[in-house]
């Protein structure tokens, strides 16, 4: 099957689990129902059925939907960055800490009772200094295999990042504040809002294009150094860009949904499987099937039980599993 083709049938399934995800949920609606109330919002003279629909659809479902689609791809697209700035298929938002990080700054933002966007700048700061930091320690650790010492100071960065998460819920008031930071950090989209989405979009948007943009320097980064260099490449600057970029998605990300894992980690081997190792194709593609995967995720969550399931604990429950399978299969090859 050419790129060509596939690039169409991952389109065909992306609108088929778009339009899924706005019917299906405990309040479900039918097709002629949804396009009544899409129709209707555009001017034409359309009864709606039941004036609930319109709340539900407008207010609730099709926000969290396009959040699915926002946080599913930039996570994958944050994942497949990081991939190939650090040559390494095991590294991923999750695994370096990252969004360990950004929830510790989200925390504490919550915490100290900020708006949406300090929350969103304390994130950040919190994601970028995790980041940084398990970069010099690897560094440091020059006399171990440089992958595999990125990947273990990154798990226990993210370790001590739980561990001052777990500070905050214990100083948390236990009635107002640790509900709400305990239901966060499971990650979820239920309590998303229209004003969330709009306070995330932009920061969201200004990690995402410069990736795309520059998504062809990607495959050049691929190579040693000195051979980037050659080529006429500032490794440092176009380095810099893309973990700043991929943090700030990431820390986005998490400040409006929790801690989704895993995506960032599977999505990339997914994608390329499918289109191969082409950073100018594998991040557009890699933004596409996050969104899919997140967007059946979500609607299994609020579907397959009687009470929503949090998003992380679906996600995990997929990812542990592929990330071992990795492992394994890596052991193999070597």
């Amino acid at each position: 099957m050419s790129r060509l083709a596939k690039q169409s049938l991952l389109a065909a399934i992306f609108i088929i689990c778009f339009i899924a995800a706005l019917i299906n949920g405990k309040y479900s609606l039918t097709l002629n129902q949804l396009l009544s109330l899409l129709f209707s919002e555009l001017g034409f003279q359309i009864a709606i059925e039941d004036p609930r629909h319109h709340t539900v659809f407008w207010q609730i479902r099709f926000p969290r939907t396009l959040a699915a689609i926002m946080i599913g791809g930039g996570l994958a697209i944050a994942g497949a960055a990081y991939q190939g700035m650090f040559r390494n298929p095991l590294v991923s938002p999750d695994i370096l800490g990252v969004s360990a990080g950004a929830g510790v700054g989200a925390v504490i933002g919550i915490f100290l009772g900020q708006s949406m966007i300090y929350i969103q700048l304390a994130a950040f700061i919190g994601g970028l200094l995790t980041v940084t930091l398990v970069c010099l320690i690897a560094r440091m650790a020059r006399q171990h295999d440089p992958i595999l010492s990125l990947v273990l100071v990154g798990v226990a960065i993210s370790a001590l990042c739980g561990s001052a998460i777990s500070l905050m819920k214990i100083l948390a008031d236990p009635y107002t504040q640790l509900p709400s930071i305990t239901f966060w950090l499971l990650g979820g989209l239920s309590s998303i809002t229209q004003s969330d989405l709009l306070s995330a979009l932009p920061i969201m948007l200004i990690g995402i294009i410069p990736l795309l943009l520059l998504r062809w320097r990607m495959n050049l980064l691929s190579l040693s150094d000195e051979e980037a260099k050659s080529l006429g490449i500032n490794v440092s600057l176009i380095r810099g860009i893309f973990i700043v970029s991929a943090t700030l998605i990431t820390a986005s990300a998490v400040s409006i949904a929790g801690i989704i894992g895993w995506i960032g980690l599977i999505v990339p081997h997914i994608t390329r499987m499918i289109v191969g190792a082409n950073f100018r194709y594998q991040l557009p593609v890699s933004m596409m099937i996050g969104a899919i995967m997140l967007l059946i995720t979500d609607t299994l969550a609020r579907s397959i039980a009687s009470i929503e399931l949090p998003l992380g604990i679906l996600t995990s429950a997929v990812g542990a599993p592929f990330f071992l399978a990795i492992l394994l299969q890596a052991r193999r090859v070597k």
